[in-house]
């Protein structure tokens, strides 16, 4: 075959394989929308089990040494551990805190769990508390000290 009549040749893919090409394409594009759809559900699915909530703060001494008390709830229905507790004076300016019970902390769904926090707080100052769950939720808030 010459080159001429190549470059006459108007054969193509025939319709058959374009069409059975067109649905392989399109079945793996739903697969993969699928696995990712399902991917997010799952893990906002699990995300929305665990709402973690403050019942109740208390400053107090307890034998010479300044403790708060921290009530800490979760209002979903999945199971989760507390990993990390935060306290400062700012927003911003927060160190980790190793309360008792030690962490990591069981808190099961509809249920309230009592955190004690050794810390040296001072009457009539703002304290800002952050919790971290393993379900990757945090709970922040700021809470008075009384005066």
């Amino acid at each position: 075959m010459s080159i001429k009549n190549m470059l006459r040749s108007k054969k193509g893919i025939s319709p058959i394989l374009a069409t059975l090409l067109l649905i392989v394409i399109a079945v793996a594009a739903i697969v993969v929308t699928y696995a990712w759809v399902m991917t997010y559900m799952g893990t906002a699915g699990q995300q929305a089990g665990v709402i973690l909530y403050k019942a109740n703060v208390s400053f107090y001494m307890d034998a010479g040494t300044d403790k708060i008390d921290v009530d800490v709830g979760n209002s979903g229905t999945s199971k989760t551990e507390i990993i990390k507790i935060y306290v400062g004076t700012t927003s911003s300016n927060m160190t980790e805190q190793t309360p008792s019970p030690s962490p990591p902390i069981s808190l099961s769904g509809k249920s309230i769990t009592k955190i004690t926090i050794t810390y040296d707080w001072t009457a009539g100052t703002t304290y800002y508390f952050r919790i971290v769950s393993s379900t990757g939720q945090t709970l922040e808030f700021p809470e008075a000290a009384p005066s």
